[in-house]
This record gives C-alpha cells, sequence and structure tokens, in this order.
C-alpha cells in the first residue's frame, strides 16, 4: 500500500501542510520537527534513496595551503549548518583532496552520489578542474570560485571591487607608493583581488612599480619566511601593502615588526577577511570584512531553491564592508 502524507502526519503527530513544507524543504518548519518528518518518510518507503535527504560541504584540496589551518571556513560553515538545519536537512562534511592516492576514488564517490546535495569550496580550484564540476550529478553549489563558465550555481566575494575600495582608501590617506603583498598560489579569488588592486592604481593614476609587489606564502608562517627573505636581499619597501588576506599581512607583518620596521609608521598594511585574530594583532589590522556565517546561509538557502527544482544558473556577488583599525597611517 502506498504510503501519503496524511500517514505521515498521523505518526508524527503535525499536519499535513506542515508534512508537504518539510518534505518539500519550505522554511517555516522547525528544524527538529522537519528532520523527524524526513525521516519517517523514509523509513515509510515514501522518500526513495535517490530523494536528496542531506548537504555535504566538500572541501576541494590542491595543497591545502589556502583552506586549512584558517579559521574563515568554519565560520562561514556555521551560517550553511544552521540554514540546512532551519530547512530540516543534516550536514556531513567530506574532502577533496588531490595529494591523496584515492583521489580518483574520492571523486568516482562525489559525482555518483545522488543522495546528497553538494557544497564545493572551490577556493583551490583551477581552470582545469571544471571538468569535475560538469559531472556531479546532484544538485550542487561552489563556493569562492568562478570562472566564465554560466552552467552552474556559485556564491563568491566581491574580491575585485572590494580591494579597489581598500586600494583607494590608502591613496586618500596620502599613499602614492604602494605595493601587493602576492600569495605563491594563485587562486582565484587572489587573481580578482590583484586586479581590483591595479584597477585602482590605473585609475588615480599612479604607476605600479613591479618591485613593490611581494610574493610571499600563504600561510602566517609561510609569509612570515617569505617576508624575511625579502628583507634580508634588502628590497625597497612601499609606504604602504594591500595583502591578498589577514593570514599574508599578520605574517608579513610579524616578519616586518622583527627587523624593526614599525607599522604602521613606516609600512601600513591592509589584509582581507577580517579573521578573528586581526582584531587583537599587536597593531590591529585594518582590513576587508567578509560576512561569513551570512555567507553561508546565502551559500544554504540557494542551494535549498535548487533542490527544489531552480533551474537557471545563479552567480551570487556577496559584499564587503571596509574596517579601519591602526595598519595605516595617514600622510596628508
Amino acid at each position: 500500500m502506498k504510503v501519503n502524507m496524511k500517514q505521515i502526519s498521523e505518526l508524527t503527530g503535525v499536519s499535513t501542510a506542515t508534512v508537504s513544507n518539510a518534505l518539500n524543504f519550505k522554511r517555516g518548519v522547525n528544524a527538529d520537527t522537519a528532520a523527524r518528518i524526513l525521516r519517517v518518510a523514509k523509513e515509510l518507503g515514501y522518500l526513495d534513496e535517490s530523494r536528496i535527504t542531506k548537504v555535504k560541504f566538500v572541501t576541494f584540496k590542491r595543497n591545502g595551503s589556502v583552506v586549512e589551518d584558517t579559521p574563515f571556513f568554519p565560520l562561514m560553515l556555521t551560517g550553511i549548518e544552521q540554514e540546512c538545519r532551519e530547512n530540516g536537512m543534516d550536514m556531513v562534511m567530506s574532502s577533496l583532496d588531490m595529494r591523496d592516492a584515492d583521489y580518483d576514488e574520492q571523486v568516482w564517490n562525489l559525482v555518483n552520489d545522488k543522495s546528497s546535495a553538494i557544497v564545493m569550496l572551490g577556493t583551490e580550484m583551477l581552470a582545469e578542474d571544471i571538468g569535475l564540476l560538469r559531472n556531479i550529478a546532484s544538485p550542487f553549489i561552489v563556493v569562492d570560485y568562478w570562472t566564465g563558465d554560466m552552467s552552474f550555481d556559485c556564491v563568491q566575494i566581491d574580491n575585485e571591487d572590494s580591494v579597489r575600495y581598500a586600494t583607494r582608501y590608502l591613496i586618500k590617506k596620502g599613499h602614492t607608493s604602494i605595493g601587493y603583498l602576492k600569495g605563491n598560489f594563485r587562486i582565484t579569488p587572489f587573481k580578482d583581488r590583484g586586479k581590483g588592486y591595479r584597477s585602482a592604481m590605473r585609475h588615480a593614476g599612479i604607476p605600479i612599480v613591479e618591485d613593490f609587489t611581494l610574493e610571499v606564502g600563504t600561510t602566517i608562517d609561510s609569509a612570515c619566511a617569505g617576508m624575511e627573505e625579502h628583507l634580508k636581499r634588502g628590497v625597497r619597501l612601499p609606504t604602504a601593502f594591500i595583502a591578498d588576506n589577514d593570514m599574508i599581512a599578520l605574517g608579513a607583518m610579524k616578519a616586518m615588526t622583527q627587523s624593526g620596521i614599525r607599522i604602521p609608521e613606516d609600512v601600513s598594511i591592509i589584509g582581507f577577511d577580517d579573521l578573528p585574530f586581526a582584531a587583537v594583532a599587536s597593531t590591529p589590522l585594518t582590513t576587508v570584512h567578509v560576512p561569513k556565517q551570512e555567507m553561508g546561509r546565502i551559500v544554504a538557502d540557494r542551494l535549498m531553491k535548487i533542490i527544489r527544482g531552480a533551474t537557471a544558473a545563479a552567480k551570487i556577488q556577496v559584499s564587503t564592508t571596509f574596517v579601519e583599525r591602526e595598519s595605516v597611517r595617514t600622510l596628508r
């Protein structure tokens, strides 16, 4: 005998309207109630095994240098998990690591998993990885990665405009000698931030001095070591730097401070992300604030729409805010 919503309603003690809303992932159903309805519906065979009942958050790792050991992504995950719970869905964590011997098997399991909707953290993805996305069978959305391909949904930070604003801020503060602290792993978000820096400099008619672009590692320790090497070889420093992110900014600041360079008296610096410890650094870091939890909620909300049948792919850019602290000096 075929199970219907009325029977699920009777077994769970809620109305058929609530059952319908829960099974269609509509807002307004208590998270615990929605989870109970989904569980009962699956146990009774109302939902077949191919029906989406959970969200899988997949971290793509090329070398792990950007997505590991940073508090940025756990904060975003909180927002995704909260939104999933409000829609009665569980979230599970997974990774896709190119360094692993069983990477091909990981890919096969991912693209053939029809029971999970996928949130792919694509921060470390490069253009050649786009084929992986085209093969995913389940509803999915990509976070922090975009190419010109319009066939998949994406939520990303407004990287270029944010750094353009930060660079203009330095210019308004009287800086005309502005450098760029460049992460040595050129992920797409970093490339877009570099475009923002160059655009603002060109628009202001300020020459870009290539010697002021210094490449360093993408962790605090490797950025510190990289800056130490630059300082040892006697590089000429600008009056200010824009950094690809806070990790790079804080590592470079550490190296400069250890070498007797004062922040911001000798060199000003701006980061990106507004990580929790940026505000409590020895010199509190001026930075670009990304609304991490809200970004996570936007990701999950869009994924629910895809599960419910949204067909037109969307590219969503999350706006940032600029946070003034103490790492920038006014020159005029």
